[in-house]
């Protein structure tokens, strides 16, 4: 399936480049470019992107609020936004991803990271860079608005948080899988369960809710 991207990013220069190194991918169709946070909104509704590379500083309409609007719009449930960022000038990203976004990058990955970056935020895993995750989590954790509607982690079985604490820690399904001695099915059924019972949007919600109750400590073993 050709998963189809639209770009946000208000300088001309980064979505030229983002437009070639997506369009060379035999998996990826560019359908949009937005200059700002109301274009990418727009663009989004009317190109049925399945995900939007989304910059969190833009004109207008800026890209933590641009990614809520998306997330908020049922019309557009099943478009992920992935953000890309300068993180160490930029202090918004834990607010990004409380609005609604699968994950964040920092502008300087490498071309093939963004590549399979957006095929796993399509494919609906969630993804952190690398470096900053752990100083992200502790800012998750001064935040006290929560990011879910249903229960915390004592609504879960001990398998369900068994799962929940590996995905907080990065791993995917079939790596829980091989972790707790379960298939691969059986995994991503628990996923399932998990994000059915907290009122979670996707996985990166359920990393927050991890650390926000407790169930993992910042810079406990997280991969990403």
């Amino acid at each position: 399936m050709t998963i189809r991207v639209l770009l946000a990013d208000d300088q001309n220069l980064v979505r030229a480049a983002f437009a070639l190194l997506v369009g060379s991918a035999p998996d990826m169709e560019v359908v949009g470019e937005a200059g700002t946070g109301r274009q990418a909104v727009e663009l989004a509704r009317a190109r049925r992107a399945d995900l939007v590379v989304m910059d969190v500083r833009m004109p207008d309409l800026d890209g933590i609020e641009a990614t809520r609007l998306i997330a908020a719009d049922e019309d557009l449930a099943g478009v992920k936004v992935l953000v890309l960022t300068t993180y160490d000038t930029d202090e918004n990203i834990v607010e990004a991803l409380r609005a609604g976004a699968s994950g964040f990058l920092v502008k300087d990955t490498r071309p093939a990271e963004l590549l399979d970056a957006i095929r796993t935020v399509t494919a609906g895993d969630a993804l952190l860079s690398p470096g900053p995750t752990a100083r992200l989590i502790e800012r998750f954790l001064r935040c006290p608005s929560p990011v879910v509607t249903g229960g915390g982690p004592e609504c879960l079985t001990d398998r369900e948080r068994q799962v929940l604490t590996l995905v907080a820690r990065g791993l995917t399904n079939t790596e829980i899988a091989e972790s707790l001695g379960l298939s691969p099915l059986t995994a991503k059924t628990h996923v399932s369960r998990i994000m059915g019972k907290l009122g979670a949007r996707d996985r990166a919600q359920l990393v927050i809710v991890a650390y926000e109750s407790g169930l993992v400590v910042p810079g406990a073993g997280q991969r990403r």
